[in-house]
């Protein structure tokens, strides 16, 4: 506790992290795919923008408020989708939900979480969304949207950017899989690190538990990339979009979209918003950061369609720069992991004290009184 308090930015969590959990571990965390191009370019990307502030304007109670269409939220936030949580902390995922929901931010479950849907659902009392990863069988995905409508998911994500699982080097070298594989390196890994060991064992390792019994022979040891990409929809296309917008009659958003044109092409299909992503870095190395093909979006979708943003963010400024280019609300995702890994719930809940608490300040030194207020005028 006295190390999370000591904690005054992501990046100090993410040395906790480092600290904590096994190399292997931090580094399917941490890193992303290829030569980690893109991963890098997430964070430059936001290190290039410059601002503007604005002075002799009436700061003294800044609103932090943000808007998704026609709905008013508490803070800027949204917590992405992530797999394999548990491997980080027990119930991980319910950890971070919780802490999010006792702040007013959407929760993201992902396809494969290792909280399943109605665990989920049972446990937290906050708004909840759902991340479908387009399986092969149409079927199977019809029954995780059925799922998510009856346990009153407020938000179906269909993820777009996950035809095939990226190439991890990291995570080959390392060999993490769920179900665990236990190596001589994982061993002694564990040994160094005994408080994460005796967590893992006692909580009984970490499964898919959405789609436990789909993804079929668990016994092979494939890295989690693998092990879920032979089992994707590489063929998944416009109809098949149009078949799940008809299953789902709520809010639909659509992310992993780099491409101005397919966000337009999408918004005329009927998505209800976009989720500007290139999967943290960690599926096509060499993608356009996620910031910079924020404002071709923007201008592609015009000025009423709710934008989302992930990769890249670790401070609140990170999230007024995405503002400043056209986004509605960003998404964080390895930070609330590194929280989590620090200290699980309690972990997570400091995470988001920094980014919200620095979000204040940034509009107050910016000299804009309300964050739905920033717009491209605060751009240098």
């Amino acid at each position: 506790m006295k190390r999370m308090l000591a904690a005054h930015s992501v990046e100090d969590f993410r040395a906790l992290a480092r600290r904590r959990l096994p190399k292997s571990i931090f580094e399917f965390v941490d890193g992303g795919a290829g030569e980690e191009l893109t991963l890098r370019d997430n964070r430059h990307g936001f290190d290039r923008i410059r601002l503007l502030p604005r002075v002799l304007t009436d700061v003294s109670r800044p609103d932090i408020t943000s808007s998704i269409g026609s709905e008013t939220r508490p803070t800027p936030l949204v917590i992405c989708p992530m797999g394999s949580c548990s491997l980080v902390w027990p119930s991980a995922d319910i950890a971070i939900a919780r802490a999010a929901a006792a702040r007013g931010i959407p929760y993201t479950l992902s396809t494969m979480s290792t909280t399943g849907m109605e665990t989920m659902a049972r446990s937290v009392s906050g708004e909840l969304w759902f991340q479908l990863y387009v399986l092969k069988d149409f079927d199977f995905n019809r029954q995780l949207v059925h799922r998510a409508e009856e346990l009153g998911y407020s938000t179906l994500v269909v993820t777009v950017d996950l035809q095939a699982g990226g190439k991890r080097e990291k995570d080959l070298r390392n060999g993490v899989s769920i179900p665990m594989r236990p190596t001589l390196r994982h061993l002694v890994d564990g040994i160094m690190h005994p408080h994460w060991a005796m967590q893992l064992v006692r909580s009984g390792g970490p499964q898919f538990e959405n789609v436990r019994g789909f993804l079929g022979d668990t016994s092979a040891g494939l890295t989690i990339a693998a092990r879920v990409g032979r089992n994707l929809h590489a063929g998944f296309n416009w109809s098949d979009f149009d078949r799940i917008r008809e299953w789902w009659k709520g809010r639909l958003m659509v992310k992993g979209v780099l491409h101005a044109g397919d966000a337009a092409r999408l918004v005329a299909a009927g998505a209800d918003g976009i989720w500007v992503s290139n999967h943290g870095g960690r599926q096509l190395d060499g993608a356009i950061s996620s910031i910079d093909a924020l404002p071709a979006i923007r201008q592609a979708v015009g000025n009423d369609v709710p934008l989302v943003i992930d990769s890249g963010i670790r401070t609140g400024m990170d999230v007024i720069k995405a503002k400043a280019r056209g986004v509605s609300v960003a998404a964080i995702g390895r930070a609330a992991l590194f929280g989590a890994a620090a200290g699980g719930e309690a972990g997570v809940a400091r995470v988001l004290d920094i980014l919200l608490d620095e979000v204040t300040l940034g509009l107050t030194l910016a000299g804009v009184p309300r964050f739905q207020q920033v717009d491209s005028s605060l751009l240098a």
